[in-house]
């Protein structure tokens, strides 16, 4: 039984950056002083960055509140909350220390980072959770304070925008909920093992509700990933929220989605169960219509913070796909994947910020001539755009090399070559909708037509975003070569968690 006393360190990292953002929200010295604001947001992410990795190392699991039996409140450390919440915390520190700049040009910036890191505390005890009912009290409470970072603006499309965020994402919990209810009505611990919890004894006789109850909480918890058909979300939250909400949400909280599946499937289901079921073709299915359809809308979106949205759409479907085959290759890339896509995604996500911050252009073909301005910038723009397509030797190429070659040594019949034929023309698809801004940026042709959206005196002359802007977006872009060029340690490790939960 596990000793409150002996593992606080689990609860510190939950509990800091909710006590910071609160007082961000509701103290009366932030209300009008940005500065302190700004100190406490640093201060609050840089400690956290310390106490996620204390308790990472520590290990270990404490009972948070106890209920009747299965259904207390518990916090477990293993592999998965090893890197989920390691990955957390080091983009939430870099896309704050970006945010500083950014929402420097907002209204209600306290307000904007109060709810930024009360997001943070809740994605660690998503992260930190030990078994099935812990995990569905934080991805609800994640649903709900992430909410006012799409309603930032306070306009009537970011209003519109955070009800249909809201309404996809209680739809897919409920959905999930459903599932969560068969299963604890049939076993007695929902605690999250490797390989799952199930048995054939304990299924015996329910076979049809069992598999019912599980596509629902792959198609519910598949929401917060952004899966068809409760996809919708994604392009709408996206353009609205200021460019560090749309990052996070795009690189961090679709993953919460992911991770919920991942739970699911592989530490309470057991993939055996569902191997060679309807379920696993419906899953597979839906996963690769997603792929093709974001790649798609992405490809004929105009607005670039919405083409980058659609494009989150695929991009985290390929995630769910390589866990859909059940395969410990694919398994390994679709792990990978969660990491690359976010660096990428954020990366990109910053970039289009820093580009609306400095010269007001939102739309992808308002990018011409862009390099002449903000060369830095389109620089890192361009490699994480390489790397999303998957070109050697970034990180993008390692993943979808392992999610390919999963698929292909599944036994999963046709969609073990269908399945990369998706993910190779989504890879072409991809090229197309990002790297024309690149081409177009860099070699305008003879006549740039700056267009009114530059400020006049700057139109021609280099004008990059601020330091504090321009870190954040480096160091992702270093993480996308390096990660690309030296995966070995990390591949390694994921080959483990792919051991012990096949």
């Amino acid at each position: 039984m596990f000793h409150m006393e002996q593992h606080l360190h689990l609860i510190f990292p939950v509990i800091l950056p909710v006590i910071a953002g609160a007082a961000l929200l509701v103290g009366k010295p932030f209300r009008e002083d940005k500065r302190a604001g700004r100190m406490v947001l640093l201060s609050a992410l840089g400690l956290e960055l310390v106490l996620v990795a204390q308790a990472l190392i520590k290990g270990g699991g404490m009972v948070l509140w106890r209920l009747t039996g299965a259904m207390d409140l518990v916090f477990q450390i293993d592999e998965i909350s090893v890197l989920f919440a390691a990955l957390t915390s080091a983009v939430w520190l870099l896309v704050g220390i970006y945010g500083i700049s950014y929402m420097s040009h907002e209204h209600r910036e306290n307000q904007f980072f109060g709810w930024y890191l009360i997001v943070l505390g809740v994605l660690i005890g998503l992260d930190f959770s030990g078994n099935l009912l812990t995990m569905y009290v934080f991805y609800e409470l994640m649903t709900l304070t992430s909410l006012p970072l799409v309603l930032h603006e306070r306009t009537h499309q970011a209003v519109m925008a955070g009800l249909k965020y809201l309404f996809y994402s209680i739809a897919g919990a409920f959905l999930a909920l459903f599932g969560i209810f068969f299963l604890a009505g049939i076993t007695e611990s929902l605690a999250f093992t490797p390989g799952g919890v199930m048995s054939r004894e304990i299924i015996a006789g329910k076979e049809g509700l069992f598999l019912a109850a599980v596509l629902c909480m792959l198609i519910g918890f598949g929401a917060k990933a952004g899966m068809f058909p409760l996809h919708g979300w994604l392009p709408t939250a996206h353009p609205e929220a200021p460019a560090p909400a749309s990052a996070v949400l795009s690189g961090i909280i679709t993953k919460s989605g992911v991770m919920a599946v991942i739970r699911v499937v592989f530490y309470i289901v057991g993939p055996d169960h569902i191997r060679g079921t309807w379920v696993q073709n419906v899953w597979i299915l839906l996963s690769l219509l997603t792929v093709f359809m974001g790649s798609m809308l992405a490809y004929k979106e105009p607005v670039l913070k919405k083409r980058l949205a659609y494009s989150t759409v695929s991009q985290v479907s390929y995630i769910l796909f390589g866990l859909s085959v059940l395969n410990p290759l694919a398994f390994a890339g679709a792990l990978s994947h969660v990491v690359f896509h976010s660096l990428i995604k954020n990366a990109l996500f910053l970039c289009s910020g820093a580009v609306i911050t400095v010269t007001g252009r939102k739309r992808a073909g308002e990018m011409r001539g862009l390099g002449k301005i903000m060369p830095k910038t389109l620089f890192c723009y361009t490699i994480v755009s390489l790397g999303l397509v998957g070109i050697p030797p970034l990180c993008g190429f390692v993943s979808k090399w392992y999610l390919a070659a999963g698929a292909l040594s599944s036994d999963t019949g046709v969609w073990s070559f269908l399945g990369p034929v998706v993910l190779l023309i989504s890879a072409l698809l991809t090229a197309g909708y990002l790297l024309p801004i690149s081409l177009n940026g860099f070699f305008p042709g003879e006549e740039t037509p700056w267009g009114d959206t530059c400020i006049p005196e700057e139109q021609g002359k280099k004008k990059e975003a601020s330091l504090n802007m321009l870190l954040p977006i480096g160091i992702l872009t270093a993480g996308t070569v390096l990660f690309g060029i030296f995966p070995q340690s990390f591949f390694h490790t994921l080959f483990g968690i792919a051991e012990r939960v096949f």
